[in-house]
């Protein structure tokens, strides 16, 4: 991953990953998949708190708490809300931050058309496929695309793969969220720093 930076360890690349699928998501079956994604790897925690909170009561007017539970349902209806746990250095935090908005942009600069199509074929194929044949699918799926996709050529060749890659992951678990975790796994084992020695 020479052109994406210093990206030292697996959990830099999956915070990467995980920026990237985060920004502006859909529908609230792919943030709660985002959400245990996240928790799984710790790199996230639920900002809002949902979830159960031990000592958890009603506030009285007079300040004390009693062990009601309306202030846990309460919040039961607020949707997750993420936050990265980014790393504790901050040149590192801004490293890795910078490279996620960087994919960001270039994910922007593809044609809707192509990547519409693109991913359309990705979920039918891994819909049809085994797990362990999901990488060969994603692999020709971006192939095929970056042959089409014009204009492109001035920017590193490594980060636009990247950015395509999980631009086409990020369009088929927002139609299909169970299928996150194992599409987040196929994208960290083939970018992770380890594979790429």
């Amino acid at each position: 991953m020479d052109d994406l930076g210093d990206l030292t360890s697996g959990q830099n690349v999956a915070l990467v990953i995980l920026s990237f699928l985060q920004a502006d998501c859909g529908t609230s079956e792919y943030r709660k998949e985002l959400l245990s994604l996240g928790k799984d790897f710790n790199l996230t925690r639920d900002i809002n708190l949902n979830g159960p909170r031990p000592d958890d009561g009603d506030l009285e007017t007079d300040g004390h708490v009693c062990s009601g539970s309306s202030v846990t349902a309460a919040r039961g209806d607020v949707a997750p809300s993420l936050e990265l746990q980014w790393p504790r250095d901050r040149a590192e935090a801004a490293d890795v931050r910078q490279i996620a908005e960087g994919l960001r942009e270039i994910a922007d600069q593809f044609e809707h058309n192509i990547v519409a199509e693109a991913t359309q074929n990705l979920s039918r194929n891994i819909s049809a496929s085994p797990s362990e044949q999901w990488k060969d699918h994603l692999r020709w799926e971006v192939d095929r695309v970056m042959r089409r996709v014009v204009g492109l050529e001035h920017l590193p060749q490594e980060r636009v793969i990247v950015a395509l890659t999980l631009t086409l992951v990020k369009g088929v678990c927002e139609r299909t969220p169970r299928l996150l975790r194992n599409l987040f796994d196929t994208v960290l084992q083939r970018f992770s720093p380890a594979r790429a020695r």
